[in-house]
């Protein structure tokens, strides 16, 4: 069209004036028609295509429904935020400023009447050039659009189609006005008219008013929720920012400006874009029903990636308009004889370079900023839903180790293949690929481990994914440009060289694939240690006890050794990787020439340098693609990983809180009134293994079982039919059968039975946490919105039999996120009986318990449960086994102040107890429990009436003996032996996590270098050199090469430029840069002269092969140097690794249990985790890739400084500019990296707390509060990790900004000084850009390797802790009798013993003396606080004394190692602890026993019968006379009473417990009481001849109790027993008895001298048990025998 409107000129000469004004009208013409055409209306018909074409390009989430959706989901909640107060729904002003409307309409009407006017004037003056009017009538009517479109359709926000027009207009006005001075400049035309120049210009000045305008209007306007003054403050500015520092990222710089000068507090970082936020983000996310997890992502966040994925193309298209434009003026400057016109050419296109760069900036930090959005979306949508599954799965704690069954199973399967048929090789070989192919497939039942990973790792890995993005799709289109400009130069042979691409294919996908399956190994070794991590930590002071540290650490460096073998493997992988990708590139360029010179073409100085400039362009996006293929496979493993635990099990909705907004339609039972179960059957929830359709049913599935408390073991591995058959026969399984129970409402119901018969479980069963087996409902119904007319919620609280508490102050702990109130809060204290102990506490309630109560004695964390539970008004309250951990003074009060109490009124109490007795008059129904069915249940009276009753009060006869119960201490809680004198601000248990302020220290970089070898980077550092001298060399060739072309004619450039990608450190496989990502852009020179060094040099024409191969052994060359360095990078780095987890798992479980009772786990373990992680895969190559970059700014400065001088004076200025944003950058940025670092911590202690409690919280239907405060924990860490995000693009934009600056000045002075000198002209550009982008990669890099050292300093502040005294002292080792039980001296000896916490803290036990003889039994008495754990705890060596010593069979025990005291000695805790693995590694763990030994003392504890056949329960005819057994342990009864049974219980026959028994992490799937046993019989096998026994029997049956008691007696005869008392029943028998109070000895004598001692403090214990006269006769009887 413009041909034909200019005939003499091509459509882009545009030396011709109509050229210029026909383009100058047509474009914005044009585009003011398409603006027009897209508004318009869609049709009908169309309007569905429409919307499916638009969906990806709709906003997700606008700023006020992400403002609403909170705010909603707040009110929801009634939490609202201070912010918020009288804030009930948000509106936004719609005030639109009159005077930028009046602006636009005045100024678009005054250009559109000027330009109407000036083509009428042509109109009428020319009538003959007719075009000439028309245009002036098409700028006007492009005007005429800005005119009506702020009238029209006003916005206070940026009006993005006028700033287009007015962009558009800007450019046809500059080319106008460039055009006319050019032609006058270069040509001599002579200028227009005066007052065109001045319209014209004025046409500019208009414009730029306009703009400014536009780019100073707000991007949004705050809604009535958001202050003014806080945006920037406190409020994320990024919302509201004006379109100019949109563009320019400068609302970013006051975060900046503060990093620099102060250390960033978590306050000075303002809140995250509502946008951005957890909460509102996933309500959306929740709400989209997709098939896939990756189809919803994608749905979430499109419109980030389709921009991430266009402005990436923008960015493509303006790096290669580099070249262009740069050979266009080298061939300018190449002139033997300037012109004017080439000159005034050269300046254009330096200036149009400058532009595009700026494009090229803004297009790179835009699509950067939406990539790092959608990731940062992404991680918090992945977080919450994994948090959300946790709140809703089903619980599987108990259930065993996939790799324990399958060990186990393989095991079983060896043995029937070996009875078996023999298999052939083939089939061995084909089983064993079948089975490694699906070994490490993630499966269903993820442990806490794995979960956390999940969250930690996984979700990380997605994200950093999705923000490199923009790696795989920008690669492709850079190498069709590079494709097409080669094609352009060398043909067909420009393609021959990518035949070296096809015949490595094959090899990049195998290795593609091994990386696949190295990947899943790599996260299945990582799952296991962290799940043998998780247990060490959860446990490590059980293991103390038993002096086992050696074996865990043995047991974790195992787990920790299988995890580096993978990642050798890995390692490995990548090597080959890395070789394939450095050497392809440079092979492709090498065959390319061969080809074209083989084909007699003659390889010029233009062609060969343009092919080698894009090769070298070619060669990072070649590399790119397939890096990226195995980041996307790998990524795609932890998709699946999430993908698998999202879709596990759920309960139903009558139990999650969370799911009955949404579910449909309402389950059977959730909505009767009341709380009961109808016909139903249980089984403990197991993961459900999918069997193929052939494979027959399972004949094993009724096999009997034995009988647990807690949970089950499942079949869930991929083991042979025959295997599971075998392991079945050792699965410890349970269920609940045939159950019909409604309890009545408004009363108290009890539930009893012994030991292991399902009283748990049946409460759990209520809850719905167990899985209901088809044909039975739960009657259950919990709506916390329905309030009754007692004030009481239609909902559920629940006291488990292991409390479940989190480490808060106790008042938190029992408030529970409901309101505080005053006078009922009080009540509860009272009632609950936990004012005592809150008047010894210094700081009272609100004294910090720390995690799981660690705090706190077993019977201060029992009530604390009871109260949270008694607190809640809620209708029914469910209480399992709470008297138990309380002595039988507090269980009365208990009982008649809570049980009978106001507090418990009108509500159905269910009570779990063995202290049937005491409660039963206040009891109106009763259920007893007899192998998982219910034996006997009624109202009391009708029971009564039937003569049932006396059979079980019968059982509960030894409960009148339980007495005096006198509770431990704090377990090693020296703050608490004090007494408050002042009110104070309550100490923090759990400190606040440190954090290093300024640059990480020298110590640390040492720390690292020293455990990865000084010698490997001394080496890479030579590497480095060698790496740069070979890049001169590569330049010098060049130029030697140049000048060999004799008498060649015209000289073209040579040019490189960096590919688009900017590389992101953490985003590369295993996290190594390769050395192509630090190529300096346009490296490579050339000159014209000849004889370089004085050599006389073939030539080029005549031998161009000779130089081929030169250039090909320097490219292979670097190739080989980069390999080595990457190869000594990674062995560095797995020593580091190897060494540095070595240390901190040492230090961790030697530390004092003052550290692990002040230190939250998830603490511990995110060192274990993340901060390892990174130390494996990522701080190496950031090292290195430091170095590589500040040796190429250095190469790059020096070459600069060599060949043009004058360009120090430019750049010494932009170095400054460089080094003021780079300070605060760095500075901002390592704040921002440790606080994102620390604020991650919490929010794994807080899922590892939920996931043991789970139960308790959708009991309470607490689930959505939970969810709330992960959302505020996610927000936090988010803020931090995007904040640095954002610093990094406003570096990212300065930096490039500058870059431009820079190569522009140089490009202006070559042409200003330089003639017929391209080659020093190509010189010089090529190393400012050099010199410019080195210096962004050194602070890019540096900042990466500062957050890497982050986790070193982490590990390294890990590796000061206090430390446990020596395990072994070798020159003071015991003898192998010690201590002996035959000594006639004094066994223990203490003497004047004196113990501090510290030394500015009182004595906790003063100037304490006594003597102990083998073979004694001792009690050890005292109220809480009076310092008898402490004394326990010195005897092992816990807390060394400060003065006064401790004598075992004549040794001081603080002269020898702890290893061999406490090896020596055993301790049987309160809280029995059990480990994953089988039962018999659970008694002996070192192996000194054999089976015998093992079953022998499993029957002492009564946990098996003495025969098979003995443990199995016939079945008996129903009768009223019937002599009903126990339980399945076959305790007997000492009597036969006779009962009435209301319903026949038939014994199901189940297998007897075994050694090879699987035991799930934590014993979980075991009773409560079981474990106990479990405790009895190992410490019964360790055969010590002292034993300390905090006495541990509190959750047994009374009749196991009794037998137990008589074991302790029989079998510990030889030993020293030394009880801290619980029960003055178990003690008044013993030998001799110790009274502490407040510190010191008070009374020290046998138990009849004690309780026959006037005014003595056991004797007024004794009176107030209320059995006063029992335990005076067993007294007497004890002393009776003594004396005879």
């Amino acid at each position: 069209m413009v041909v034909e409107l200019c005939s003499d000129s091509g459509p882009f000469d545009f030396r011709d004036p109509c050229v210029r004004s026909s383009w100058s009208a047509i474009i914005p013409a044009t585009f003011v028609v398409l603006l027009c055409f897209f508004s318009l209306p869609v049709p009908r018909p169309l309007r569905k295509l429409f919307g499916i074409i638009k969906s990806p390009f709709e906003q997700y989430l606008t700023l006020h429904e992400a403002e609403a959706l909170d705010l909603d989901s707040s009110a929801e909640d009634k939490v609202v935020a201070d912010e918020d107060v009288g804030v009930t729904r948000i509106e936004v002003p719609n005030v639109v400023p009159l005077w930028r409307a009046v602006v636009f309409a005045f100024l678009g009407l005054l250009e559109t009447l000027c330009w109407m006017s000036y083509g009428s004037f042509r109109f009428i003056n020319d009538s003959n050039n007719v075009w000439g009017g028309l245009q002036a009538f098409l700028i006007a009517g492009a005007w005429l659009y800005t005119v009506l479109r702020p009238i029209v359709r006003p916005t206070a926000t940026p009006p993005f189609d006028l700033f287009a027009v007015y962009c558009v207009q800007l450019m046809a006005g500059v080319l106008l006005v460039g055009g006319f001075l050019f032609d006058y400049s270069v040509a001599g035309v002579p200028l227009p008219p005066t007052i065109v120049i001045f319209a014209l210009s004025a046409n500019l000045v208009i414009l730029a008013a306009l703009l400014m305008v536009v780019l100073n209007m707000p991007l949004a306007i705050p809604s009535n929720r958001v202050k003014k003054e806080d945006i920037g403050r406190i409020v994320s500015p990024e919302d509201y920012a004006t379109l100019f520092n949109w563009f320019t990222f400068n609302w970013v710089y006051p975060l900046v400006r503060l990093g620099r000068n102060t250390t960033l507090a978590e306050n000075d970082v303002w809140r995250l874009s509502p946008t951005m936020q957890s909460r509102p983000v996933f309500i959306r996310f929740v709400a989209l029903q997709r098939y896939t997890l990756l189809w919803r992502l994608w749905v979430a966040n499109s419109l980030d990636l389709m921009l991430d994925f266009s402005l990436t193309f923008v960015s493509v298209i303006c790096n290669y308009t580099m070249p262009f434009f740069l050979k266009r003026i080298l061939d300018a400057i190449d002139m033997k004889e300037s012109t004017k016109e080439s000159k005034s050419r050269a300046y254009i296109y330096a200036l149009l370079a400058f532009s595009f760069s700026l494009i090229k900036a803004q297009a790179d930090v835009h699509h950067l900023w939406y990539g790092r959005r959608a990731a940062s979306r992404m991680r918090s949508e992945l977080m919450a839903a994994i948090y959300d599954k946790a709140l809703k799965r089903k619980d599987f704690s108990g259930i065993i180790g996939e790799k324990q069954k399958a060990e186990a199973a393989e095991k079983a399967a060896a043995a029937a293949e070996a009875a078996g048929p023999p298999k052939t090789s083939k089939e061995r070989k084909k089983a064993e690929k079948e089975k490694a192919a699906k070994a490490d497939d993630p499966k269903a039942g993820a442990d806490i481990g794995k979960i956390v990973n999940l969250m930690a790792n996984d979700a990380n890995r997605i994200a950093q994914m999705v923000s490199g993005l923009y790696f795989i799709y920008g690669a492709p289109f850079e190498i069709l440009i590079a494709g097409t400009f080669l094609f352009q130069l060398l043909g067909w042979s420009a393609f021959a060289g990518f035949f070296v691409l096809i015949v490595g294919w094959p090899l990049n996908s195998f290795v593609a694939r091994r990386s696949i399956r190295i990947q899943k190994g790599v996260l299945s070794a990582r799952d296991k240690r962290m799940g043998v991590l998780n247990e060490l930590i959860g446990a490590v002071k059980f293991i103390k006890f038993f002096a086992w540290e050696d074996r865990w650490i043995e047991r974790a460096l195992d787990a920790r050794e299988t995890e580096m073998k993978w990642m050798i493997k890995a390692r490995l992988n990548t090597v080959l990787f890395y070789i394939l990708w450095t050497c392809a590139p440079i092979l492709v360029s090498i065959i390319s020439f061969s080809v074209y010179v083989m084909q007699g073409n003659e390889l010029t100085i233009s062609v060969a340098f343009t092919a080698i400039a894009l090769f070298n362009m070619i060669r990072a996006p070649l590399n790119v693609i397939p890096a990226w293929i195995v980041q996307i496979l790998q990524t795609g493993v932890a998709l699946n990983r999430i993908s698998v635990y999202l879709g596990e099990d759920e309960v139903t909705d009558q139990v999650s809180s969370l799911k009955r907004d949404f579910s449909e339609p309402i389950l059977p039972g959730s909505d009767a009134p009341g709380l009961g179960l109808e016909n139903a059957s249980f089984k403990w929830n197991e993961v459900e293994e999918e069997k193929p359709a052939d494979k027959k049913p399972d004949t094993n599935q009724n096999s009997p079982t034995t009988p647990s408390d807690e949970a089950s073991t499942t079949v869930g591995d991929n083991v042979s039919e025959i295997s599971t058959a075998l392991l079945a026969s050792t699965d410890h399984r349970f269920e609940l059968r045939d159950i019909s129970i409604m309890f009545p409402e408004g009363e108290l119901s009890l539930i009893t039975g012994p030991t292991a018969s399902g009283k748990t479980a049946l409460l759990m069963a209520l809850l719905g946490e167990m899985t209901l087996l088809p044909g039975g409902k739960i009657i259950m119904s919990k709506n916390p919105s329905d309030v009754d007319q007692y004030g009481l919620m239609h909902s559920i609280s629940y006291a488990a039999q292991s409390p479940w508490l989190r480490h808060q102050s106790i008042k938190d702990n029992i408030l529970f996120g409901y309101p505080y109130d005053d006078e009922r809060y009080k009540e509860v204290i009272e009632c609950c009986a936990l004012r005592p102990d809150l008047d010894v506490l210094e700081d009272g309630d609100e004294t910090e318990i720390g995690a799981r109560g660690v705090s706190l004695s077993g019977g201060q964390k029992a009530r604390v449960a009871l109260a949270r539970a008694v607190y809640a008004r809620t209708k029914y309250v469910l209480l399992d086994d709470p008297l138990s951990a309380v002595d039988s003074h507090t269980s009365r009060f208990l009982y008649e102040r809570l049980l009978r109490g106001p507090l418990l009124a009108n509500r159905t109490v269910i009570l779990v107890t063995h202290h049937v007795e005491l409660v039963l008059p206040g009891a109106y129904y009763l259920v007893r429990m007899l192998d998982g069915r219910i034996d006997t249940q009624g109202t009391i009276k009708d029971l009564r009436a039937q003569g049932i009753l006396e059979e079980i009060t019968h059982d509960a006869a030894a409960e009148m003996e339980k007495d005096g119960m006198v509770e431990e201490a704090p377990v090693l809680d020296e703050d608490e032996e004090k007494k408050a004198k002042d009110p104070k601000k309550p100490r923090k248990l759990i400190k606040d996590e440190h954090r290093e302020a300024g640059g990480v220290k020298w110590v640390i970089y040492k720390s690292y270098l020293k455990a990865s070898s000084y010698w490997i980077w001394v080496f890479l550092a030579l590497l480095v050199v060698v790496n740069q001298l070979l890049g001169i060399t590569e330049k010098l060739w060049i130029k030697t090469w140049g000048e060999a072309y004799e008498g060649s004619g015209n000289l073209s450039s040579r040019y490189a430029f960096n590919s688009f990608a900017t590389s992101e450190h953490e985003i590369h496989a295993d996290g190594y840069l390769g050395s192509h990502y630090l190529t300096s852009p346009l490296q490579h020179i050339f000159t014209t002269k000849k004889g370089t060094f004085g050599i006389n040099w073939p030539s080029a024409v005549q031998h161009p092969l000779f130089y081929i191969g030169i250039y090909a052994a320097i490219g292979l060359g670097n190739a080989f140097v980069s390999i080595s360095g990457t190869i000594a990078q990674y062995t560095g780095a797995l020593r580091a690794s190897r060494i540095l987890f070595k240390q901190l798992l040492v230090t961790v479980v030697r530390a004092t249990f003052r550290f692990h009772d002040t230190t939250p786990q998830g603490r511990m373990l995110n060192r274990f985790g993340k901060d390892i992680e990174t130390i494996d895969t990522s701080l190496a190559g950031s090292l290195q890739a430091v170095n590589l970059s500040l040796a190429s700014f250095f190469a790059a400065v020096l070459t600069v400084a060599f060949v043009f001088p004058w360009f120090l004076v430019p750049a010494f200025f932009i170095g400054f500019a460089y080094r003021e944003l780079a300070i605060g950058y760095l500075n901002t940025g390592r704040d921002l990296r440790r606080m994102e670092s620390n604020t991650r911590s919490p929010i794994f202690s807080d899922f590892g707390e939920l996931l043991e409690g789970i139960v308790t919280v959708r009991a309470f239907s607490a689930e959505k509060r939970f969810l709330d405060n992960l959302h505020r924990k996610i927000d936090v860490t988010t803020k931090m990790w995007y904040s640095f995000w954002m610093t990094n693009r406003w570096l990212l934009l300065n930096f490039d900004a500058l870059g431009a600056f820079a190569v522009l000045l140089t490009m202006l002075f070559s042409i200003t000084t330089l003639t017929n000198e391209a080659g020093w002209a190509g010189l010089c550009i090529t190393s400012a850009m050099g010199f410019t982008s080195s210096v962004y990669w050194a602070c890019r890099f540096w900042t990466a390797l500062e957050l890497d050292l982050n986790s070193v300093e982490r590990v390294v502040e890990y590796l000061d802790l206090p430390q446990e005294p020596p395990a072994i002292i070798e020159s003071n080792r015991v003898p192998a009798y010690w201590p002996s039980s035959t000594t006639q001296n004094a066994l223990i000896s203490v003497e004047d013993l004196v113990i501090k916490y510290a030394p500015d803290l009182p004595a906790v036990l003063q100037g304490v003396s006594f003597t102990l003889r083998p073979g004694e039994r001792v009690g050890l008495l005292g109220r809480t606080g009076s310092g008898k754990s402490t004394l326990a705890m010195s005897i092992l060596r816990f807390v060394d004394p400060s003065s006064g010593r401790i004598m075992i069979d004549g040794i001081d025990i603080s002269t020898i190692g702890i290893h061999d005291l406490r090896s020596r000695l055993t301790f049987i805790p309160q809280d029995a602890t059990l480990f994953s693995g089988t039962l018999r590694d659970n008694l002996d763990p070192f192996k000194e026993h054999d089976d015998r030994e093992c079953l022998d003392v499993l029957h002492r504890v009564q946990m098996i019968t003495s025969t098979p056949s003995a443990s199995q329960g016939g079945s008996r005819v129903p009768s009223t006379s019937s002599s009903r057994e126990a339980s399945i342990h076959q305790v007997e009864r000492e009597d036969t009473t006779d009962s009435i049974s209301t319903t026949t219980t038939d014994v199901d026959t189940k297998t007897t417990i075994s050694l090879d028994t699987q035991v799930s992490a934590g014993g979980t799937n075991f009773s409560q009481g079981q474990r106990q046993l479990i405790a009895m019989a190992r410490a019964l096998l360790r055969r010590s001849s002292i034993i300390v026994l905090d006495e541990a029997t509190s959750s047994i049956d009374f009749a196991t109790d009794a037998k137990i008691q008589a074991t302790i007696r029989e079998e510990f005869n030889d030993s020293l027993l030394l009880t801290v008392a619980h029960r003055l029943r178990t003690v008044i028998d013993y030998d001799r008895l110790i009274v502490l109070d407040k510190g010191q000895m008070a009374e020290f004598d046998t138990p009849w001298n004690l309780i026959q001692k006037e005014g003595g403090i056991f004797r007024n214990m004794c009176l107030k048990s209320g059995s006063y006269s029992d335990l005076e006769a067993a007294a007497r009887e004890k002393a009776d025998k003594t004396n005879t």
